[in-house]
């Protein structure tokens, strides 16, 4: 699963033709024992995060939901994707 960013000790990843369980643009986010995928679009639709960090989260995918679309467009092809920049 290639990493897209880190920052704040969260690390989001996109999974190659990960388009069967969720029906939707989503990435998965790792956050110490706390696992989740969230929508492009900011829901939660599975696992859990704490609240602060799922914010965090969110406010991330909103400054970069286009290039979000372009790697999981991307990813749903097989090809390779890039990484997207940490929140500052």
């Amino acid at each position: 699963m290639p990493e897209l960013c880190r920052f704040y000790s969260i690390i989001i990843k996109m999974i190659y033709m990960d388009e069967g369980q969720h029906h939707k643009p989503h990435f998965h986010v790792f956050y110490g024992e706390y696992r989740a995928s969230v929508g492009v679009d900011g829901e939660l639709l599975a696992g859990s995060l704490p609240v602060k960090q799922l914010k965090l989260v969110q406010a991330w995918a909103v400054i970069h939901e286009d290039e979000l679309y372009r790697a999981w467009n991307k990813a749903v092809r097989g090809e390779a994707f890039g990484k997207i920049e940490p929140l500052q």
